[in-house]
Formats: C-alpha cells, structure tokens, sequence
C-alpha cells in the first residue's frame, strides 16, 4: 500500500482517473483529426499545417486572461465543463462524415472552439493539483501523472491507429467524446471543494494579466524555462504537423504503422517518469533542465532519416530518447513552477507561462506547413527538427545552468505588478 502513494488517496485518484481517461481519448484525437483531413478530405500540406494551428491558436488569442478568470473560479467546475464541451464538438465529426457534408472548415471550427476550452482545462488543472495534494506532494503528484500520459503515449497511438484502420478516422473520434465525458465523471466525483476564490471589487482583469505576466518574465528562472519551452514548442509543432503527411504519404505507412511508430515515445516517456526525480537528484535540478534537452531532442532528426524499411527502427529509438528527456524536463519543471507560485497566484503564472510556450504553437504549425508545401515534408522535417535542437540554449545560458537545487519561495521575491 506504501507504493500507492496519492492514489490512496480518493480526491487525487479522481483525478488521476480522469486523466488516463482523457489522455488516451486525447491520444485519438491528435492521430485522428489530421488523418480525417488527409485521407478523407485529401487536404494539402498547408491545410494539414492550418488544421494543427487552429487546435492551438486559443492559447495565442485568450491565453493570458484565461488565467485571471481561472483564479476568479472554482478549479473544479472549469474541468468538468471544458470536458463537456469538447465532447460535444468532437461528436459533430462523425455526425458529419455520415451524412457527407464535412468539409475542411468544420475540422477549422471543431480544433478552434476545442482548443479554446483546453487552455481553460490546462490552466484549472495545474492550478487544481497543489489544491488537492499540498506542495509539499506535487512532485510525487506530477510524476504519477506524468507516468499517466507516458502510458497514455505508450499504448495510445497504437490503440488509436488500429481503432482508425478497424472504424476510420471519423468514427475514432467518438470515442475521444466518450472518454472526455467519463473524464468530467471522474471530476465530478472527487469530494474536497474549494472556497470560492475572494475577488477585490475593484480588480481588473487586465491589471490581474499584467500582474501574472510580471511575476513570469521578472524571475529569471522561470523566464529561462518559458524561453526553451517556447522555442521547442515552436519547431516541435511544425516538425508535428508535417510527420503525419510524411509517413502516410512519403513512406506509405498504415494508420496502424504510424500509431506503433509514435507509440516509441509513450515508451520513452514512461522510462522518464521513473528517472525523472532519481536524475534530477543525481545531476542537479537546474542542470537537467538543460540537459535533458541537448542529449535527447536530437533524437527527433531520426524521423525524416528513416525510410520505409529497417531504418524505421532508428526513427523509433530516437522518439524513445526524446520521451524520456520530455518527461524528465517536464516534470522537473512543472514541479518547480508550483511550489515556486502563491496560491492566488497559480492560474495567472499557468496561464502565462502557457501563452509564453503555447501561444507559438499556431505559428510553428503555419511554418511547418509552409515549409511543407514549399519544399516537401520531408525537407520541412530536416528544418524544424534543427530547429528543436537549439531548444536547450535560454535554460544554458541562464542561472539555472549549473544549480544543484532550484530555489524555494522564500528564497524569491514577489516582483510587483506594474
């Protein structure tokens, strides 16, 4: 029972089910969405790329004041709505494709308006978690999840690949909308609620934006961590936009081919959730933040090397490093992120720090596309796969190079809003 851990907990096992439930369902969707716009639709490169940037463009239009109305709510209710909504958007697909009238400009609409209530999910769930477990349990509590989402990595493209070769990419969708409503049960059920947050009568969401961006970009640990995060983010969602139309199209792989493929990451991922904390104790917190990503983005220049035979393997061994760097450098931190933040603090600081890395993703999904259409996904994947591996320099060059231990919050200064 010791191993357990949080899961002995009932409130935090709510939200670790909810979270496999909708990490697999998530897993689905990401393979099934851009696969319904390219075999279904036959859409171009620069559809493909368009497609990828609608499903983050919210975090650029609301990112930052969703997370002043975040900590103007109940953390809860924001989770179990945003679940709601986007199974009912993602069910609009299928209903379409069956009656023969989907087209481009609803998969446009459905990543758009989806996208919008995951920046509010993703903003109320960091900020959820030091409400149910204490700070002094977030690393533990991250790294439970974060083993989650490796699993969910692990297994999810293959369940997904051979759920679109068995029903086709429409029909796969459903089940994303199923699996996000049982995500919002899972919610509903954990028992511990939180006070209404207090709101000054006189607070401004705009001031309340400006004070949660100042606490980000006036600390230099976390301004080097949303440098290198946005950066990657932004080569990383052109490199993911055109490896689909590479692999389908260029190397001729099934559905099920390309979900066992992507599933090498899971892998990666889930040996990272086990190494994560045993690493970052061993080399230092602060330096496997850098490390983590020079030794392992490269692995993602294994892709566009690969060909339609043995070569395949490699591209699958360097999407099992880049796993385990991802999760070793997320949940160090993300970890860091929330004990570094008061509490009224924490869904400005989320939603910030998501507008910082997020908010480029849109941008790198046009490039991507762009790229793709000018010169083919093959080139576009050479390009932004460098492009990731730079990823590792804000964080070396930054006072977190060579620190044993991240600072705690007593050791920082609360910057002022301006």
């Amino acid at each position: 029972m010791a191993r357990l851990g949080l899961l002995r907990d009932h409130d935090f096992r709510g939200l670790f089910l909810s979270t496999t439930v909708s990490q697999f369902g998530q897993q689905v969707t990401m393979l099934a969405l851009p696969l319904v716009a390219v075999v279904a639709l036959d859409a171009s490169e620069f559809e493909v790329g368009a497609l990828a940037a609608m499903t983050t463009l919210a975090f650029l239009l609301i990112g930052l004041p969703a997370g002043a109305w975040v900590d103007r709510l109940r953390r809860r209710n924001v989770l179990i709505n945003a679940d709601l909504v986007r199974a009912a958007l993602l069910i609009t697909v299928p209903i379409a494709w069956w009656a023969d009238v989907l087209t481009i400009w609803q998969l446009y609409v459905v990543a758009l308006v989806s996208g919008a209530f995951t920046v509010f999910f993703d903003v109320a769930y960091q900020s959820y978690l030091p409400h149910l477990v204490g700070r002094e349990k977030l690393i533990e509590g991250n790294a439970k999840l974060e083993t989650v989402r490796s699993t969910a990595q692990l297994s999810g493209p293959a369940l997904a690949g051979q759920l679109i070769g068995w029903l086709g990419a429409p029909i796969a969708l459903f089940v994303d909308a199923v699996t996000m409503g049982a995500s919002a049960l899972f919610v509903v059920r954990i028992r511990r609620r939180e006070p209404k947050p207090e709101v000054a009568r006189d607070s401004k969401i705009l001031s309340e934006v400006r004070e949660g961006l100042s606490f980000v970009l006036r600390n230099p640990h976390l301004r080097a961590i949303a440098c290198s995060t946005g950066l990657y983010n932004l080569w990383s969602s052109g490199f993911m936009a055109m490896q689909l139309v590479y692999l389908e199209r260029e190397l001729g792989l099934t559905a099920g081919q390309i979900g066992l493929l992507l599933s090498s990451f899971g892998v990666g991922g889930l040996l990272g959730s086990f190494v994560a904390r045993p690493v970052a104790s061993r080399i230092g917190e602060g330096r496997v933040l850098w490390v983590s990503l020079a030794v392992t983005v490269p692995g993602l220049l294994f892709v566009p090397a690969a060909g339609p035979d043995w070569t395949l393997l490699l591209a699958a061994a360097g999407m099992v490093l880049l796993g385990i760097g991802a999760v070793v450098y997320n949940v160090t931190q993300v970890s860091f992120r929330q004990r570094l933040t008061p509490d009224r603090m924490l869904g400005r600081m989320n939603a910030t720090i998501r507008f910082l890395v997020w908010g480029v993703l849109p941008v790198g999904s046009l490039i991507g596309g762009a790229l793709g259409e000018a010169y083919g996904s093959q080139a576009a994947l050479w390009i932004t796969g460098a492009g990731c591996c730079l990823s590792f320099v804000p964080v070396f060059l930054s006072p977190l190079r060579n620190l044993r231990e991240l600072p705690r919050p007593a050791e920082e200064a609360e910057p002022a809003a301006v």
